[in-house]
């Protein structure tokens, strides 16, 4: 009858489990204050989205007939870049920056009629379908460009506000996202310009 005696006893059952309990809930604890604590809850919601991009390159003619004629002396051959959104999360457009060999890029809004006014290359969300096309850079951070604002009209890519260069082959192309509280910043797509 000692068989009915061992599953009556109950003894160190209930200190065991206790234990174990005691510990798992102190642990679980300490990971949930020290994450906030440390200011890790606010990176963990802000990685960074996953859109896909396509790039597709093109020679277009820059046509400055603001100086009254229309005609070929003040053309320019530039490289255009169309950036297209081809799937993947959506982005919105104020966390996204378009880079060139490291420097900000810009569209000429209408680089075939005559409208030489610089404008940033997206607004708003950039969904599936969206696209950009991108003509000049600025590397001069003394002098940055401000959108909105037009080409020089002599021809050449300087602008009545900021400096900028043609887009070259070679050049490095990157899609940079940073997270909306600032505090990371992640190439989401890349290209290099062909020869």
């Amino acid at each position: 009858m000692q068989l009915k005696n061992l599953f009556a006893d109950e003894d160190a059952v209930s200190p065991v489990i206790g234990v174990i309990l005691m510990v798992a809930i102190t642990v679980i604890l300490a990971a949930v204050i020290g994450t906030f604590v440390l200011g890790l809850g606010e990176n963990v919601q802000d990685s960074s989205p996953q859109p896909n991009f396509q790039f597709e390159y093109s020679t277009i003619t820059f046509d400055d007939a603001s100086e009254g004629t229309d005609d070929d002396t003040d053309n320019i051959d530039l490289t255009q870049i169309e950036v297209t959104h081809t799937g993947g999360e959506d982005v919105s457009a104020d966390n996204v920056e378009i880079l060139v060999d490291g420097n900000p890029t810009y569209t000429i809004a209408g680089p075939d009629d005559s409208d030489n006014t610089v404008v940033a290359p997206f607004s708003g969300t950039i969904s599936t379908g969206s696209s950009a096309k991108l003509h000049v850079s600025n590397s001069d951070s003394a002098n940055p460009v401000v959108p909105g604002t037009t080409t020089a009209s002599d021809g050449t890519l300087g602008l009545s506000t900021g400096t900028a260069e043609p887009i070259e082959s070679g050049d490095s192309v990157r899609i940079v996202w940073t997270s909306p509280s600032g505090g990371s910043s992640q190439t989401i797509g890349q290209s290099t310009v062909p020869s």
